[in-house]
Parts: structure tokens; C-alpha cells; sequence
């Protein structure tokens, strides 16, 4: 099946995030996807409010004491500066996205292609303007009840929608946000020399965000499974189809 809308790849967040920013406060009435701002104000509304007990934060987000700045950036989730989704994210994945590298044509391409799944924004399309902030995938806000709960109900119809192809590298804790049934599935195992296959987080992370980067810089869009396959295979990357929607990218070790 041909998708004319091209691809729509959905990537995991980052517990770690790049502090400051040259953008305005959080103006959610800016950002894509419309239909989520109601429930994307209803969390940010509950954990800006969370972070004035930092004891209590600390407990709900599972935190240390010693991560008690986390906390304060929540509490400054209203004023703060902002930045683009796709430099606000950092780590493993993000290091090997490197979007800072990307030429004009390319970063404009990955804003349009690349969408990161938030605990807290539902979707963060590249160019979305959000601040610092802390809150995972399976957490429970007091007033709220579970971020699964409360994303499900209008996150899956928003992707339901969407007339991209939809690459989903999100882990576990986000796709449980919302289920993407049309979705390519993403794994990555790394092979030893007798071909004996396992997950190692590094690589996973690390991989994905090649693959990311890939989609993203693909002069032509993605429209098929196919054309994944053979833009994954020009970036040196080993993948096998394991299904019509499944997709194993492979890493020696």
C-alpha cells in the first residue's frame, strides 16, 4: 500500500532534555496537532501544580533527591524558554539523529517527517517550540490517573488519521500511549558470530536514530514499507521485513 502523505516516523523521547532556549514560553495553541491541546493543557496544568510539594513530585515521577531540579523545571513549565522538539530531546538517539548537522532541505524534511511521542505534549512535531521538562511514559499524576488513560482516548484517533506511513521507533512505555494497528513496527537485535540475536539498549537507541536520520534526509519520500527498506539499506543499515509491518534493523557485536 502507497501512502501519499509520506511518512510519519514516531520517536521515543529522552528522559535527559537540553536546558534554555532562544523561544517564547509555552504557547500551546501554537503547536501541531490541534485536537490535543485540551489534554496537553490538562497535564501540564496538573504537573506545573505537582512541583510545588517537590517531596510529592519526587515520589510520583520517581525520582531521587538529588534530581530535585527536575522538578523545579516543572514548576517552570509556563515560563521557561523553549526550543524545537528535535534539539530540546538529548542522548543516544538524538546524538545519532544529530539534526544539528542536517543541511536546510534535510532539517525541514525531518520537521515534517519526524514527531516525538511526549508524556506530556502527546505529539511534538520538529518544530514545535517546548520548554525542559520530566515526566515519563508510565506515570500515574494524581489527578489524572495514568498517562495512558488520558492520552488513548484522542492520541490514537489523531494517529488514526494521519494519511502518512507511519514508522513507530517509540518504546514500550510510549506506544502505550496510543496503538498504532497500520504502523511499521521497528526492532533492533544485535547478531554475534553464531548468529545468536539479543536487545541491547545502545544499540537500539543508537540505531533507531539512524534509521530516523535516514527517513529524515531521503530525497524522495517514503511512501511504501519498500522504500523504508531500501533507504535504511543506502544508509548502511542491515534490515530484514519480518512481516508486511515489521521490520528487524541488525547490529554485529
Amino acid at each position: 500500500m502507497t501512502y501519499p502523505g509520506g511518512v510519519l516516523v514516531l520517536l521515543p523521547p529522552s528522559e535527559t532534555k537540553a536546558t534554555g532556549g532562544n523561544g517564547a514560553p509555552l504557547d500551546l495553541e501554537s503547536m501541531s496537532h490541534p485536537g490535543l491541546t485540551a489534554t496537553r493543557r490538562e497535564i501540564a496544568e496538573e504537573l506545573s501544580a505537582l512541583a510545588a510539594d517537590v517531596p510529592r513530585s519526587l515520589e510520583v515521577l520517581g525520582l531521587s533527591e538529588r534530581q530535585a531540579e527536575e522538578v523545579r523545571r516543572n514548576g517552570e513549565l509556563w515560563d521557561s524558554p523553549t526550543a524545537p522538539a528535535l534539539e530540546r530531546y538529548t542522548g543516544v538517539l538524538y546524538d545519532a539523529l544529530d539534526v544539528g548537522s542536517l543541511e536546510a532541505t534535510e532539517r525541514k524534511q525531518a520537521d515534517s517527517r519526524l514527531a516525538v511521542a511526549s508524556a506530556l505534549f502527546g505529539l511534538a512535531r520538529g518544530t514545535d517550540q517546548i520548554p525542559a521538562y520530566r515526566l515519563s511514559g508510565g506515570t500515574s499524576l494524581p489527578g489524572l490517573g495514568t498517562l495512558r488513560s488520558t492520552w488513548r482516548p484522542v492520541l490514537e484517533p489523531a494517529l488514526a488519521e494521519a494519511d502518512e506511513l507511519i514508522v513507530d521507533l517509540r518504546s514500550s512505555a510510549y506506544a502505550a500511549l496510543a496503538r498504532t494497528p497500520g504502523a511499521v513496527e521497528v526492532r533492533v537485535l544485535s547478531e554475534d558470530a553464531s548468529g545468536k540475536r539479543k536487545v541491547v539498549s545502545h544499540h537500539n537507541k543508537s540505531h533507531k536514530g539512524r534509521l530516523a536520520r535516514a527517513l529524515a534526509q531521503s530525497a524522495r519520500e517514503p511512501e511504501t514499507v519498500a522504500d523504508v527498506l531500501e533507504v535504511a539499506a543506502d544508509a548502511g543499515l542491515r534490515v530484514e521485513q519480518e512481516g508486511d509491518r515489521a521490520l528487524c534493523v541488525l547490529t554485529s557485536v
